[in-house]
């Protein structure tokens, strides 16, 4: 909205120095005509022989009247009515009136207006006071020029367009004030619900700590029962086992329960045999190791030229598959099944295929020990105290559960077995992988072979491998 402020004093000034124009035209008129009725006394009066002196000086002085009050414009100037203009490229003129002398009075926009109502007042105020001096002198614009007359006219259409577009602006900016207001209203009503809002959201984020803090106490007090739970059922099962009356050998008929009660009954050569752990009592073949570091051992995987696939599903490595006397794995059930009825040590041997070797073995070890449902649990590892040359690559998987391809019991985002084709008791992966790729010495791909990483990395699959499990030497005093 625009600021328009009218100088009332230049609007008085112009009309009263057009007012004194018109006055000076009207009294030279009368005078000139009493001069002529006192001339025309003078001429009865007189003699003829004044006649002609009398009437040149009435011409002379009349025409001397004349020229002073109608003084020749200069050369080149515009006789013509003058022009009354709104000029739009000047910022501060609003009206421009051009008279016929070349002469110009302007009308200025004032830029500050601190009060609105105050101007649109005034200017209606000039408005008014500019007709009314119209209206009064209406009857001595008859004796003025017709130019002069034109000029006010012309002026006068100038104002009341002013005071037409000064009108709508007023409206305008009531308008707007009445907008702001609402405005005003409603920026109010908002602050009032923001406030509203964020006493909600304070009040609901006490309650949900509140919830938070008792469900957490809830989870820990369930934690610490279900803590309690596996203490008295860990200690319930390691109790059951324990491994009532062990035979110390089979020379009294009794069956064997593993390699080392075959060994102990006089058997020194290696091969197959029939052994029958006391929570599977129908028994099943295995191989047993009668040479190595004192004999005893059953063997429970073994690697040693790719003939079988490894990169097996969940049933498959639960049941076991292979070849006894070749590549095999004897199966999760079955290792469960003899590392519950006594304590049990892991010996693994290596070789690469620069003939090297290399051993590790772990004074105890377990598969699915603690478990009531040992194949819903996924047969956990336990593994503990290494000891041998190769390095230990076992102990970061005690406790995992085990994982084949279409069984993801692991911690990755991924499935390990997948990943590494393999199965193994992942973590998030391996530090080896013994059921991994038969590779054939250094490889591309990355952990995916026969991997034992501690002793040749993880690019390097292993010629032979092989996995087997002996009761430990108390349990046979």
């Amino acid at each position: 909205m625009t600021c328009i402020l009218i100088s009332e004093m230049d609007f008085q000034r112009m009309v009263n120095d057009r007012w004194t124009i018109m006055n000076s035209v009207s009294e030279l008129e009368d005078g000139q005509q009493h001069k002529s009725q006192r001339m025309g006394c003078s001429y009865f009066l007189c003699t003829i022989l004044f006649f002609l002196a009398v009437l040149l000086a009435i011409m002379a002085t009349g025409t001397i009247l004349l020229m002073n009050h109608y003084q020749a414009p200069p050369p080149g100037t515009n006789d013509g009515p003058p022009l009354i203009s709104t000029n739009h490229d000047e910022g501060n003129a609003l009206v421009t009136v051009e008279r016929g002398d070349g002469s110009r009075i302007n009308i200025f926009i004032d830029p500050n207006c601190p009060d609105y109502n105050n101007n649109f007042m005034r200017l209606e105020a000039v408005q008014t006071s500019l007709l009314h001096s119209l209206t009064d002198h209406d009857t001595d614009l008859k004796s003025v020029k017709g130019q002069d007359r034109v000029l006010l006219v012309k002026l006068a259409e100038e104002v009341a367009k002013l005071s037409g577009h000064a009108s709508q602006l007023k409206l305008e900016y009531e308008s707007l004030r009445r907008g702001q207001g609402n405005l005003g209203q409603e920026l109010n009503t908002l602050q009032t619900e923001q406030g509203r809002l964020i006493q909600l959201l304070s009040e609901s984020q006490i309650n949900m700590v509140k919830v938070v803090n008792s469900v957490s106490d809830t989870l820990n007090s369930m934690q610490k029962e279900t803590g309690n739970l596996k203490s008295k059922l860990k200690a319930d099962l390691q109790r059951a086992p324990v491994r009532s009356t062990r035979p110390k050998g089979c020379s009294n008929g009794s069956r064997p329960r593993d390699c080392s009660d075959i060994f102990t009954s006089g058997q020194r050569e290696d091969g197959i045999y029939s052994v029958f752990p006391t929570h599977y009592p129908a028994g099943f073949q295995v191989f047993c190791d009668m040479t190595t570091d004192g004999g005893g051992w059953t063997v429970i995987q073994r690697r040693e030229d790719g003939a079988v696939n490894f990169f097996r599903a969940w049933d498959a490595y639960r049941n076991g598959f292979g070849k006894i006397t070749g590549e095999h794995w004897l199966g999760l059930k079955r290792m469960h099944a003899l590392t519950i009825q006594a304590n049990y040590e892991l010996r693994i041997d290596l070789e690469d295929f620069e003939n090297s070797t290399a051993f590790a073995q772990y004074g105890a070890f377990g598969v699915g020990l603690f478990s009531v449902d040992p194949d819903d649990d996924g047969y956990p590892l336990t593994i503990a105290d290494y000891s041998g040359t190769a390095g230990d690559s076992m102990l970061k998987h005690n406790g995992m559960k085990f994982t084949t391809k279409d069984q993801d019991n692991d911690h990755s985002e991924n499935n390990c077995a997948s990943f590494y084709h393999g199965a193994w008791w992942y973590r998030n992966c391996h530090t080896s992988n013994l059921n991994g790729q038969y590779l054939r010495g250094p490889h591309t791909s990355y952990a995916d072979g026969i991997e034992w990483s501690s002793w040749t990395g993880w690019q390097y699959s292993l010629k032979f491998a092989e996995m087997k499990i002996r009761a430990t030497t108390e349990e046979n005093k």
